[in-house]
């Protein structure tokens, strides 16, 4: 295994999509909600670097390799006034975990938010995630126990919009 002094954590590129769609598959599949998916290869790719792309990624990258990703976006929070950044995933393989690539990506998308003068960074965790949870707790992130996650999936949302009002 080659040394994380190695490691390049950069913007992610249109020839990468097809390698950070399978991390994203290899993370659903950690999170044992693969069944979940509908995403493909083309709308990751769309999402990422199409005319008009609804999120970013950024990459690890170790000796012209990818070994980890995270996929991001702009939200607003309408109590500071400000953009937040949105982390929707973050992923690094199994075998390059415990060297510290994670908290790399972590750094990077704390830079970006920075420099975007964003005024918080958000992303959720599984409750049973207490490996990450830990790991998020070290960089300073505050768990919001008493924030739920509200979704409508595509099926709720046509019902919903097809009610009387």
């Amino acid at each position: 295994m080659s040394k994380v002094s190695n490691l390049t954590i950069r913007k992610a590129i249109k020839s990468d999509s097809d390698k950070i769609h399978q991390l994203l598959m290899d993370l659903a599949a950690f999170e044992k909600i693969e069944h979940t998916v509908e995403a493909t290869n083309e709308s990751t790719q769309l999402a990422l670097f199409g005319e008009s792309p609804s999120a970013e990624s950024i990459v690890a990258e170790l000796d012209n390799q990818i070994v980890g990703a995270a996929v991001f976006f702009h939200n607003y929070s309408t109590f500071i006034g400000k953009e937040g950044l949105y982390l929707e995933d973050i992923y690094v393989r199994p075998e390059y975990r415990g060297q510290k690539i994670g908290r790399k990506i972590l750094f990077h998308l704390a830079k970006i938010a920075e420099q975007r003068k964003c005024g918080r960074m958000e992303w959720t965790v599984l409750d049973w995630n207490t490996r990450a949870i830990d790991f998020y707790k070290e960089m300073g992130a505050e768990i919001l126990e008493e924030w739920k996650i509200v979704r409508l999936s595509s099926e709720g949302i046509e019902k919903l919009s097809n009610k009387e009002q």
